[in-house]
């Protein structure tokens, strides 16, 4: 069961790189996710949800602008990879499948990343511009990151 949530929560990863993230630390300061004897400790720590969640507003902010580069550019992708890790690995610290929920993750992000990018563009072909598909993405990714970490 965690390993599925911590695909899942990279898939997440690949759809919005700092939304998994900061639904995972909230998880991980209000007791949901018990991560406080792993290296992902801080995960839990008092200031990690917070900051978490205002790069998670600035990049859903910062998606919507025309010059925001493709998510399957190296950096952007790389940051998806690195954010999917570190979610999946939270995820299966909780039950001490610490390295199984970081591949998971990881699988996850790929999944996302390039499955997210074919979803929107359908989308936004399909509404003839990018912004309704952008925000249905960005709901998938917070609720979905939402039921996830509840999930747990």
């Amino acid at each position: 069961m965690f390993l599925l949530l911590a695909l899942l929560i990279g898939v997440i990863s690949g759809l919005r790189a700092m939304t998994a993230p900061a639904a995972v630390a909230w998880g991980a300061a209000l007791g949901w996710l018990d991560v406080s004897q792993t290296p992902l400790a801080f995960m839990g720590y008092q200031w990690t949800p917070w900051v978490l969640t205002l790069l998670a507003v600035v990049e859903l902010i910062t998606d919507q602008l025309p010059s925001t580069p493709s998510r399957k550019v190296p950096v952007q992708f790389g940051a998806r990879i690195v954010t999917g890790a570190l979610s999946g690995a939270t995820i299966g610290a909780a039950s001490g499948l610490l390295f199984g929920g970081l591949i998971a993750g990881v699988i996850g992000a790929v999944i996302g990343t390039f499955g997210g990018a074919a979803l929107r563009g359908r989308l936004a072909a399909s509404f003839g511009k990018d912004l309704p598909a952008a925000l249905i993405e960005d709901a998938i990714a917070v609720i979905g990151a939402a039921l996830i970490v509840g999930a747990v």
